[in-house]
């Protein structure tokens, strides 16, 4: 019988969620719940997050946190386990509920606070974007970034998520970008993928998750990218829980997009 490697077995994992748990009841469900904080959850998610909690523990024997969990759960799993797995069932509830085919099953596995493999799964398109520390990421085994494209600033296709932007950031973004247009896809997720592909050139977000970037921030590392957080020059120094993100993939453009958002901040 072949070994099959980590990174093999959670493809596998998530294929089968995703074949299972999650398209079976796109376009077909009824209703959805809020959470506390406002944010929408339906019976796929806790579905999805049940398969992944069984299987991924026998991949590497670590506890799971998903985003499905208390507040309390979640902190006592970060604090307590220097290993762990972390996901999101459904990255893009918002528009899975509304029939809308761009969402995501992110599976992380970190190691002392930093990601050492992620996968991120869109099974509408079909695409799996993998990678993990030191070995690249890739799309459907194709190595990322998809291609070298180096814009000028005032051409640049930009990921911008203002709803959690402050100060006089989300008015200059509005009224004077620096850039040529924008897109906000509502899956922080495939956000990430896409900077790491090339398909999104700069990207800015106020307050992401843990499992918002997690799978997403290797990604962008393994494609070359860079990345800092509002108020960090350490990307990895901003809050575990609510982590903002300036990233680009060209080391150029990413010191350009920096410096006129922090300067704007």
């Amino acid at each position: 019988m072949p070994e099959y490697s980590v990174l093999d077995q959670v493809m596998t994992a998530v294929r089968h969620a995703a074949a299972s748990e999650v398209m079976p009841r796109f376009l077909r469900l009824g209703q959805g719940t809020r959470k506390d904080d406002g944010t929408l959850f339906t019976e796929a998610d806790i579905a999805t997050q049940r398969a992944l909690e069984a299987t991924l523990p026998r991949i590497v024997a670590c506890p799971v946190l998903g985003e499905e969990m208390s507040v309390a759960e979640q902190e006592a799993l970060w604090e307590a386990n220097e290993q762990l797995w972390v996901i999101d069932p459904i990255d893009g509830t918002t528009n899975f509920f509304h029939g809308l085919p761009y969402f995501a099953i992110s599976v992380a596995l970190m190691q002392g606070g930093r990601t050492v493999l992620g996968v991120i799964y869109n099974p509408v398109a079909d695409e799996m974007f993998t990678a993990e520390l030191g070995k690249g990421s890739y799309l459907n085994g194709q190595r990322l970034p998809l291609k070298q494209h180096t814009p000028l600033m005032t051409e640049a296709i930009a990921g911008v998520e203002v709803k959690w932007l402050s100060g006089k950031l989300p008015q200059r973004l509005a009224t004077l970008p620096p850039y040529g247009s924008q897109r906000n896809f509502g899956a922080s997720t495939l956000d990430w993928c896409y900077i790491a592909a090339g398909r999104l050139d700069v990207y800015v977000h106020g307050g992401q998750r843990l499992w918002d970037y997690a799978a997403g921030c290797l990604m962008l590392i393994e494609a070359g990218g860079q990345m800092t957080s509002l108020y960090h020059d350490d990307y990895w120094d901003d809050d575990v829980w609510q982590r903002s993100v300036v990233a680009a993939l060209n080391p150029g453009l990413f010191a350009q997009w920096m410096k006129w958002v922090k300067y704007n901040l």
